[in-house]
């Protein structure tokens, strides 16, 4: 089972971000001691070991270092493998990532996205690139010998040659994760409205797809292994928190906005800083939750299969699955698993809609 927290704290919003999140840093604390009154409230539901544990956001590194040592503790870490925490480089200092690093957290996910600055500017960072370097380089005299970074391409400017750059400057690093994200217009955030407003233009779709064939071709030759569309790790520092969603084992999500997945039903907190936290104090929180059916299980296997370099085995798949083959879209692997193929990637969606039931 996986632990989720949702910490919701920013400095400030991105300009392309549609996560939950909150400027109220004010309500730090609070927000906190309801966490961990929820943690305990719902230790009953963890009915399998808690082998993962994933602070994300928000930004988390908004926190204390004592606050995250608190949250950790109130889980237990017994038997968790991979304690994971997103960072924002500009948050990096050697006192707070040793403090964490003590607290328990073995793997850090940090936000980069780019180390061009007028890219970081543009999308509304609020680091630059030689604080990316540097929080990478502080992680590692900290202990920390297990890091994802970010990566975005297709963002509104961008060229190729930026993209490449960006790739080298990853691989200088010595991570051992890289994630990476196509830019996408998210209705409601600034950024989309920059767009429609005609203040930016996006990066036409040959571009972006050029973009990302770039980006596996670069990666696979420094030893990166593609295991799933978005992600890429060194061979056993794949993500083992992730792979509960992608594989079907349950999770709790924790704090606000958050979601879980315990004996197919998906439940999830109310996504408003000051609703949970009274909820929680006053035992009244409601939770919104919906049981899935056989026909919706059997769609998300496909949905997050296909994204994965496992597949889904060919005697599970109910669809008309030929023709994505003999267009070279999806292959069988040797192990009887249909899998997408680099060229059916760049049109995945349209494939699994095609599949599902």
């Amino acid at each position: 089972m996986g632990i989720y927290v949702h910490i919701p704290f920013c400095k400030k919003r991105c300009l392309y971000c549609d996560f939950f999140s909150t400027t109220l840093l004010e309500r730090r604390e609070a927000y906190i001691e309801a966490v961990i009154t929820e943690i305990a409230a719902r230790r009953n539901e963890a009915d399998e070991p808690v082998r993962t544990i994933y602070i994300g956001g928000g930004t988390p590194s908004q926190l204390q270092a004592e606050q995250i040592r608190r949250i950790i503790e109130a889980i237990g870490t017994d038997e968790a493998k991979e304690i994971t925490m997103e960072l924002n480089p500009g948050d990096a200092t050697n006192e707070y990532l040793q403090t964490i690093r003590q607290a328990g957290v073995n793997r850090l996910s940090i936000g980069i996205q780019s180390f061009q600055d007028r890219l970081l500017e543009l999308i509304g960072r609020r680091h630059n690139a030689q604080q990316a370097i540097e929080a990478v380089q502080m992680a590692k005299e900290a202990g920390f010998e297990n890091m994802s970074i970010d990566l975005m391409y297709a963002l509104p400017t961008q060229t190729m040659k930026e993209w490449k750059a960006d790739m080298e400057a990853a691989l200088r690093l010595g991570i051992q994760h890289i994630s990476t994200y196509g830019l996408m217009y998210e209705e409601g955030t600034a950024l989309t409205q920059l767009r429609d407003q005609g203040q930016i233009t996006p990066v036409d779709e040959e571009t972006e797809n050029a973009m990302y064939d770039r980006l596996c071709e670069r990666l696979g030759q420094a030893g990166f292994v593609h295991y799933e569309v978005s992600n890429f790790a060194l061979p056993g520092y794949e993500s083992k928190h992730n792979g509960c969603y992608w594989n079907g084992t349950p999770y709790i999500g924790i704090g606000a906005g958050a979601h879980s997945y315990v004996g197919h039903i998906r439940s999830w907190n109310p996504s408003d800083i000051e609703t949970y936290i009274s909820g929680i104090i006053n035992g009244t929180l409601q939770r919104e939750s919906e049981t899935l059916t056989e026909r919706d299980l059997y769609n998300e296997s496909i949905m997050l299969g296909l994204r994965t370099n496992k597949g889904v085995p060919r005697s599970q798949i109910k669809g008309d699955m030929e023709h994505w083959i003999a267009s070279g879209l999806l292959c069988q692997t040797a192990d009887g698993h249909i899998v997408a193929t680099r060229k059916g990637i760049h049109i995945l969606n349209r494939i699994i809609e095609d599949l599902m039931i």
